[in-house]
């Protein structure tokens, strides 16, 4: 087939070449051209703007980093309002944060009641129900540490001699700011908590076990009574398994359960000055009770109507105006329940918390045949007696020693 007429070839080149098509052909590349130049080059803000954006929120983030560092570094390690002053407070269960900051502020523990406010919700902090026994210099940050009772307060280290009694234990918490010794007293005879740590009888006295302890400050009453029992129970548990045999005779002959185990050791830890007179001690109330005769079963242990005053108060007219010392009044009262002048047996209960060489005393008590028993006035080691003439003699004794026939009068 021949090439196309040259004819058409001409016909072609000139309508491509007509000046409307050249015009619309170059149109549609400029408009394609000005559409990617559009997309290529991004719309630019004005500079001013964003440096008015850097600006505002340097400030605020610096703002908040202030914010934050003093309520959450500097402020919670400030010092409290006071000078050490004791307040207690009690808080109630689920009581809203806002109650518990006006307490607190009427208390006179807060130096600003906003400022606390905002601290508190900062750190989530939640408030223990019960007592708390807090000071007036706490700063904020101990002071929630305190009231949340979490382990992180500051701590004390508190050391229960041998023989202190309840009454003792309290003092000394509240002295050292772990709780108050109303509330502490109140905890040892809680009823529930009673029954929750198996121990019959009225209060804890006597299973308080004395040793050295960390308690965190405000501590809360009910586990600090837990842990001391705790501690009795553990010791006790190993005293019992080396005695078993002393366990057992005074169970067999006596009908003597832990509890009366231990109310005699509280007596033996208040008579006796010097370890090796406490076995003896022991087997001078043991022998009252088993020696038949011995016609009234008194045991006459002055400590034992001495700690009746403290608990029984003004139930016993004797008692009035008791301020520790043993009077013939206090040992003769017969509503004096404690009285071991006027009652035959042991004491409704111990009287303090004994050691363990007390209770070993008991169960493993000296074979004397021993009834009396005096001071000898030096060291306070005692003059032990078979029979009441011996005693009476001792007892003479004592008295020309510590009061001789020439000595002067008191000049009170």
């Amino acid at each position: 087939m021949s090439d196309s007429d040259p004819a058409e070839k001409a016909e072609k080149s000139a309508k491509s070449d007509r000046p409307s098509e050249r015009l619309a052909s170059s149109g549609k590349r400029v408009v394609r051209e000005k559409r990617r130049r559009r997309k290529r080059v991004p719309v630019e803000e004005p500079a001013t703007s964003r440096g008015i954006l850097f600006w505002v929120f340097t400030v605020l983030g610096g703002l908040i980093a202030v914010f934050a560092i003093y309520f959450l570094v500097i402020y919670p390690s400030s010092a409290g309002p006071g000078r050490g002053k004791e307040v207690e407070i009690t808080l109630e269960h689920d009581e809203p944060v806002a109650s518990v900051i006006d307490k607190l502020d009427a208390a006179g523990l807060l130096g600003s009641r906003a400022r606390f406010a905002i601290y508190a919700r900062l750190s989530a902090a939640t408030f223990a129900a019960g007592p708390h026994l807090l000071n007036d210099d706490a700063g904020p940050g101990e002071l929630v540490r305190r009231l949340e009772r979490n382990g992180t307060a500051s701590k004390a280290k508190v050391t229960i001699p041998e023989g202190w009694n309840r009454y003792d234990i309290g003092k000394r918490l509240q002295n050292l700011q772990v709780a108050s010794q109303s509330a502490f007293v109140d905890a040892t005879s809680d009823a529930s908590l009673l029954r929750e740590l198996a121990l019959d009888g009225d209060s804890a006295e006597g299973f308080l076990f004395p040793a050295t302890y960390d308690f965190p400050k405000d501590s809360d009453p009910r586990e600090i009574v837990r842990r001391l029992v705790a501690e009795f129970e553990r010791r006790f548990a190993a005293l019992e398994q080396n005695h078993r045999l002393g366990r057992a005779n005074l169970e067999a002959t006596l009908g003597w359960s832990r509890r009366e185990i231990v109310t005699l050791a509280s007596m033996v830890e208040k008579e006796a000055a010097v370890d090796d007179e406490r076995p003896i001690i022991a087997s001078v109330f043991l022998n009252r009770l088993r020696d038949p005769s011995f016609k009234r079963k008194v045991l006459q242990c002055d400590p034992t109507a001495g700690y009746g005053c403290l608990v029984l108060k003004d139930k016993a007219p004797g008692c009035a105006g008791y301020a520790g010392k043993i009077t013939h009044a206090v040992n003769a009262d017969p509503l004096n329940t404690y009285s071991t002048y006027t009652h035959e047996g042991l004491p409704p209960g111990p009287i303090a918390n004994p050691g363990i060489k007390s209770m070993q005393a008991v169960l493993a008590p000296a074979s004397t045949k021993y009834l009396y028993f005096v001071t000898r006035g030096e060291a306070r080691r005692h003059a032990f007696s078979e029979t009441v003439e011996e005693h009476n003699t001792a007892v003479k004794d004592l008295r020309d020693r510590t009061h001789p026939p020439d000595a002067k009068p008191d000049p009170k």
